[in-house]
Parts: C-alpha cells; structure tokens; sequence
C-alpha cells in the first residue's frame, strides 16, 4: 500500500525544500518508487520564484505536477474555499500516489503574511491521509532570511546540550500537536537541520528529550560551510558589477574581506577563498592581491568599489595574474555597502549550481535514520535498482574494499580532484604519479590539500626498482634491462607495474592517453584472467528509472561467436555484481529468425554458446534493440522470451554498432554513463575517456576498487 509523507516547517528557515529532496535521494538509493508533490508555489522571501520544482527536476528524473500559485490558494482561501483548494491538491497528489510507493509532499512555509500556513499543513494531511515529518533548523543558526537560511548560517547562541535543545524540543512538540488523528499522531519524526558539526552529544541530547515528549528524532544533520558557499557567479548574477576580468568564475567564496588596512599589515586578508573588496584605487592591494595569485593563493575574487578601475599602468604591471584564473570585477557603491550586499545574497541554492545542491541533498540523505527509511517502504512493489540506488551502492561497495589505486596522470587537474574527492569520501585511496613539486603546485592552484589518503610518487624515481622484474616477465618476448628501462619511461608502464607486483589494488588511466595506451601494457604485464577468452568492457547507462548494461562498446572492433559469448558472460557477472539481474539481450538488425545473413547467424550461435556455458543465465538472441528493452514490442516480437521487453544487459554485436549506440544514448537522452569498466584482465585496470569529467573519474575509480575485492 503506498503511503505519503508530508513534510511540514516547524518554522521559517527549516530547510523544507531540501530536506524533501534529501528524502526522496535516501528513498530513491534504496529502489522505492518514491514520487514528489509540491502542492503550492511560494515566491521566496526576496520575492524569487518557488525553486522546489526546478530542484527536484535538477536533482531527479521526477517530473512534479505543477503547483498552485500562491495568489490563487489566497483568493481561494479568502473567499472561504478551502474545499475547494484541497479538492485540487488531491487531484494532483492522486495520479502520483496511485504509480508509487512513497509520495514526499512538501508543505507550505510559515511567514508573516502567511499566518494559514500551519492551518491549512493540517488540513492538508488530512486530506490525503498523510504521516508527518516535521523539520526545523537548529537554534544555533538563527531563522535568518528566506527559505533554506538553517543549513547555511554560522553557530552561535545557546548552548547545544541546554537551553537551545529544551526550546526546540518544545516548540516541535507544540506543532506536533496539531497533528492528531483520533487517539494517534500523524507525527512519524523530526528532522534538523544544521546541527553542530562535531558536537554528537547535542545530537543524543536532542533525541532524548524530543523521545519524552513521544517524539522521534530520524535526522540530525551537521552544519557543513562548504554547502554555504556562494560561486563567483552567483555575485555577478546579483550584484551586476563590471567585469574587467572574468577567470574563474565557479570560484567559491568562503569568506568576504573589506581590505583596510595598509602593506604589509593587510595580508592576511589573501588567503584562499577570500573575496577581496577594496577601492579600485587602492593599487597596493591590487598589485598584492595580483602577486598572490600569481603565487598560487586561489582569491575567490578581488571586488574593486567606488566604480573605479586601476590605473591602466598597475593593470598592464598585473594582468599576468588574469590568466591563474582570477575574477577581477568592479561596482559603484563604496567598500562597506558592497560588503553587506554581498553578505545579505540569497544563500539559497542555484538551479544551476549542481554540485552545492547534490552536496546538500546527500547530506540530508546520509543524515536519515536507515531503519526509519526501510519502515517507510511498502512490501507491494518489486525492489528497483535506479541510478541513485546504483551510484549509491557503488559508493558503499568501494568504501567497503578499502582499495587503493594508481592514477598515472597525476599532473593531471581532473585526476588530481578526483584523487581528493575519493579519499575524502573514503571511496578509494590513490597513488598519483607525477614529480611531486609539479603535484603539489598542481594541487595548490585548485585550492586543494592532498589528504592523508592520497600519496604522490616520482615515476622517474621509482622507475628503477621495476627495471628487473619487467625484463624478466617479457623475456620471451626478448626484452632486456635496457629495453624495460625505456619502457618505463611511460608512467602507465610504471602504474602497471606497481600493479603487478601488488604493491596497489589497481589502475585508472586514459584522461590524456588513448585505450590502447592504457590497455597495452595491462596485456603485456597482466595478461587475462583465468577462464577469460578476451579482454572486453561495458557501460553502466543510468536511464531515468533503472540501471542497465552495455558491451562491449570500447574494446573488440569484430569479435567472432566465441568472443561474443565471452563477451556476455563477462558482462553478465559484472552486472551481478554491482546489483544488477542479469537478463542477456544479444543485440542485432533482426529478431529471432526474421533476418538471415552472417551477422545474424554470428549473435544466434554467440547465444548458443552461452547457454551451453551458463545454463542458469538468462539470455536471449538475436533480439533487436526495441524488442529488448521495450515490453509492448516485445510481446509482438518475442513474447515468450524471459528477457525480451525486460533485458538488463544489451551485447552488441561488434564495437560501430556498440560504440555508436551507448554515445548516442548518452548525448541524446542525456543520461549519465559510468565506465568503461574492462573485463577479463587479470587484475583491475580502467580506461577514461579523455573527455571524462571529475565524476566519471571518482565512479570509475569505485569500480575498480571493488573489481580489486572480486
């Protein structure tokens, strides 16, 4: 039986919008069909528009109803319809529930000019049979301005563990009064948002005293600064200054600093993340603010006030400093308003800024009590693996191998942030090879710090160590000392090697080699693993509403029937285990034996193969795209097939046909791909894309850290 859980502000700045996205990212991990209502539009408190819809359609394949204005609910409302108004709402809200199994409805914020709010919350979930959670922010973190203040705020005010616990844990238990159905509450837990960081006692204190007001609590989640962090971007949006040099305009902005004082004593105020605002004539500040960012400090910005630009001598002395990156903007207004301007912007979260708003939908989704979220899930309804469910899974797999890989492009920026995000995501630990002052500057001028679980090593250097045991494994091929010495001038050769001898658990290259490059030496040294025939790969492609297989689309150019059949059984193992039912469509121009030719009889006798050598997998073939993935079809083309209309993993018959299909998949239908993961070596080596972003090096650096556990 589906249920739906609406979820209430305790008061204004609770985070409503992101907690109901958090809880859809946590229900969605683990395979509930969970639906989002949002049923009344609220302009925000700087009079922008609702951005909850715009959220959810960013952050998931969900495509919402569309919501009642708030002009339309109050005249609505003031003409005594509140009937009416609900009668609306469920209709809306039924379709939605009908095709799921947990709807999130988010409820209407409290404010001054929205003294209903809490009434019509109420009436709302007895409209549609609702639980509730209720949400608020934390003390500590003030009510601020504007929707989604808790989060983001400083800590400051009363203690955690006195009176700021007793004044919460009173004023949730007063609304969850109001939410009472007969002799039980609706009232289902509580979730707070910008709990201490670093403070579990306040935590356990919360949940304690809001447990003897019959209350629980199902989320505590900490204050995190880096999701309050504004872009550059975001100031130029708002603000409208002049740009005299754009840079890097994705730059976060940590801290804002009015520079008044002189040279040197000012100094401090360059540190990494600082938006530096200072009259445009002050060309001391310029020019050392320039020097800094030549010396690798990453401002967030230097911000010129009073609508003065430098004098075109100190800009000509200072514009090298441009090309590091730096955004040099300039306003009219004098230092102290643009300071408090920049202060009082909307922390709320930009439509277009996806990597604060998934930081802050995971946080929530982490934060949720796990066995809450198991109770929430209805026994109706098979379990489904969806992307976030997959990249979910793959996260905490690689977390559990505790893997650690090496990455020979190490004086590569993708390959170097990847590296950090992975170890402090506890995802995998990675050796970076590249000289380790050019790794270190590298690191510097993106505004990182290598953390403990990265480590940098000299190829050059640890070259020499590998010279003996290199020539010795190729000897049959004639190589000597000499020959393995000018081999393992390549990094890849060196990260290969250090594979070989175990010294890591794996490799990823290719951001900046071609596959041959990177796959090459992993035959020579490797070789494949028992019971493999080739070497092959596949795509994870997270369609909108499941996960699915695709090979080989990068590494077999013609394979014949045996190669096929191989390539099947690799993949099929491989979704197994990453979670995913094999079902094995062999795909082809012809379903069944509707078509002749070669090329057909190549994928009936690849099918043949298989189930000779797997008699318990699910595989079916020749099957045409459509009639593989798409039930209507297949139940004209195939319908006694067990995996036709419902495959899981799609072989295609050579790697045009592969290669073609899984790139127009992805660019076409926008969906994200995860691989190319390669089958078959004897151990874990990965290719990239040499366009792979920052994320697809972290998910491929997960797969292989769970391969090394395989």
């Amino acid at each position: 039986m589906s249920r739906t859980l609406l979820v209430v502000p305790n008061a204004a700045g609770a985070s409503l919008a992101r907690t109901c996205l958090g809880l859809v990212r946590a229900l969605d991990r683990r395979g509930v069909n969970v639906a989002f209502v949002k049923p009344v539009a609220q302009p925000r408190a700087d009079g922008g528009p609702d951005r909850s819809i715009a959220l959810a359609t960013a952050t998931t394949a969900l495509r919402p109803p569309d919501p009642l204005s708030t002009a339309h609910l109050e005249r609505q409302l003031g003409s005594g319809g509140l009937d009416a108004v609900l009668e609306k709402i469920v209709a809306a809200w039924q379709p939605v529930h009908d095709r799921s199994d947990v709807v999130v409805v988010e409820g209407l914020s409290p404010g001054p000019a929205k003294l209903y709010a809490g009434g019509l919350n109420q009436a709302l979930a007895k409209a549609v049979d609702a639980d509730v959670l209720l949400v608020a922010g934390w003390p500590a973190a003030g009510a601020g301005s504007g929707e989604d203040r808790a989060i983001g705020a400083p800590e400051r005010g009363p203690d955690p563990a006195g009176d700021a616990v007793k004044l919460l844990a009173e004023s949730l238990a007063i609304t969850a009064s109001g939410y009472w159905s007969g002799e039980h509450t609706r009232v289902v837990g509580c979730a707070i948002n910008g709990m201490p960081a670093g403070d579990p006692s306040a935590a356990a204190q919360l949940g304690k005293v809001l447990g003897e007001r019959g209350l629980r609590l199902i989320a505590a989640v900490p204050h995190r600064p880096e999701l309050t962090w504004l872009r550059v971007c975001d100031l130029v949006r708002e603000l409208g200054p002049r740009v005299l040099s754009e840079g890097d305009l994705s730059r976060r902005i940590k801290e804002v600093a009015v520079f008044a004082q002189g040279i040197p004593g000012g100094l401090r105020v360059l540190t990494e993340g600082r938006l530096v605002v200072v009259p445009g004539d002050r060309h001391d500040v310029v020019m050392a603010a320039c020097l800094a960012a030549l010396s690798g400090t990453r401002l967030a910005a230097l911000l010129l006030t009073a609508g003065t630009e430098p004098d075109p001598r100190v800009w000509e002395l200072t514009r090298a400093a441009c090309a590091t990156g730096l955004p040099v903007l300039v306003v009219d207004d004098s230092s102290y308003d643009t300071a408090t301007r920049v202060r009082d912007l909307d922390p709320g979260l930009p439509i277009d800024d996806l990597e604060r708003i998934e930081g802050v939908v995971d946080s929530i989704a982490d934060a949720l009590d796990a066995s809450w979220l198991d109770s929430l899930r209805s026994t109706s309804r098979s379990r489904r693996l969806s992307p976030a469910a997959f990249r979910f899974q793959l996260v905490e797999a690689a977390r559990a191998a505790d893997a650690c890989v090496v990455l020979p492009e190490g004086t590569e920026s993708r390959i170097v942030r990847a590296a950090v995000a992975c170890a402090e995501r506890g995802i995998a630990r990675s050796v970076l090879l590249g000289p380790p002052d050019q790794v270190a500057g590298l690191a510097r001028s993106l505004g990182l710090r290598l953390p403990a679980g990265v480590t940098v090593v000299d190829p050059q250097a640890a070259a020499e160590r590998y010279v003996a045991p290199l020539a010795q494994l190729r000897r049959h091929k004639g190589w000597t000392e000499e020959m393995a010495r000018d081999h393992l001038a390549d990094p890849i050769m060196v990260g290969t090697m250090m594979l070989q001898q175990g010294e890591v658990d794996g490799m990823v290259a290719g951001a900046v080699h071609t596959t041959a490059a990177t796959v090459r030496p992993a035959l020579q040294i490797l070789g494949t693993r028992p019971g493999s025939r080739l070497v092959s790969s596949v795509f994870f492609m997270c369609l909108p509403d499941e996960v699915v297989v695709y090979g080989d689309c990068a590494i077999n150019p013609r394979p014949d029937a045996e190669d096929l059949a191989d390539i099947a059984i690799q993949s099929a193992a491989s979704a197994r285990a990453l979670g995913i039912e094999p079902r094995v469509a062999m795909i082809s121009f012809s379903t069944g034996t509707s078509g002749t030719g070669s090329d057909v009889d190549k994928v009936a006798e690849a099918t043949r193969i298989v189930r000779e050598r797997e008699p318990g997998l699910a595989v079916d073939g020749p099957l045409q795209y459509d009639a593989a993935a798409i039930a209507s079809v297949a139940q004209n083309k195939r319908p006694d097939s067990a995996v036709a209309g419902r495959a899981t993993v799609f072989v295609f018959p050579d790697l045009d046909t592969g290669n073609t299909t899984y790139k127009a998949v992805q660019r076409s239908a926008q969906v994200v791909s995860i691989g190319p993961m390669l089958q078959g070596l004897a151990k874990p080596v990965n290719d990239l894309s040499r366009g792979a972003l920052v994320d697809d090096i972290v998910y491929t650096l997960a797969l292989t850290a769970i391969q090394s556990r395989a």
